[in-house]
């Protein structure tokens, strides 16, 4: 999972669940650039019919652009994702500190992530004994099911590879790097150092 805010992640993913209100029809540039962030999240056959929202200040969500596959792209903070209703679903749960649904989703987070604790579900920034692990482009699969894959499960994750992330808690799940292994941990590296900046 990634570094989603307390309080933007609820608002998305209960917005999600309660309805998202349909923006105007009329869409201006920012919405143009906005969308193409949203789905740079996705593969192109994904992004090409996923529905995009945008959340506000206010933690209100709208369609920017309404779809036709079951993914909904969107940009929180600087972290673009595009997740299945499942895995919806299952942040929705994560929110809330409630069991998960018992349902695989999936969630493609191509343009990287800022960073996580690979150990702390709830943990919001990078402390001394929180394994932070920052994973380049990756789809993350959530679900009880990804237990049994055998990936490596140790709270020092190399996100060259494929690891389990939040083992032991509830919200477990798959972390899969894509784009080939040096590409990932040269995301990784570069995003480390310009924490550190």
């Amino acid at each position: 999972m990634r570094k989603l805010g307390a309080t933007l992640a609820g608002a998305v993913f209960l917005a999600v669940f309660v309805g998202i209100s349909p923006a105007q029809m009329k869409m201006d540039s920012s919405d143009t650039q906005y969308i193409a962030q949203a789905l740079s999240a996705a593969p192109k056959a994904v992004a090409k019919d996923a529905t995009v929202a945008r959340m506000d200040e206010k933690g209100n969500m709208t369609t920017v652009r309404a779809g036709k596959n079951g993914f909904t792209c969107m940009v929180i903070g600087k972290e673009k994702m595009c997740a299945d209703a499942n895995s919806l679903a299952f942040f929705d749960a994560w929110m809330k500190h409630q069991p998960p649904p018992d349902k695989l989703g999936l969630v493609y987070m191509l343009a990287g992530d800022d960073g996580a604790s690979n150990t702390d579900p709830f943990a919001t920034a990078k402390t001394a004994d929180n394994h932070w692990v920052v994973t380049g482009p990756h789809i993350m699969v959530v679900g009880p099911g990804t237990k049994s894959l055998g990936l490596a499960s140790s709270a020092d994750a190399n996100p060259s590879g494929p690891y389990m992330m939040w083992v032991g808690t509830p919200y477990e799940h798959a972390m899969i790097p894509v784009g080939g292994a040096n590409m990932a941990a040269k995301a990784a590296t570069g995003k480390a150092d310009a924490m550190k900046k």
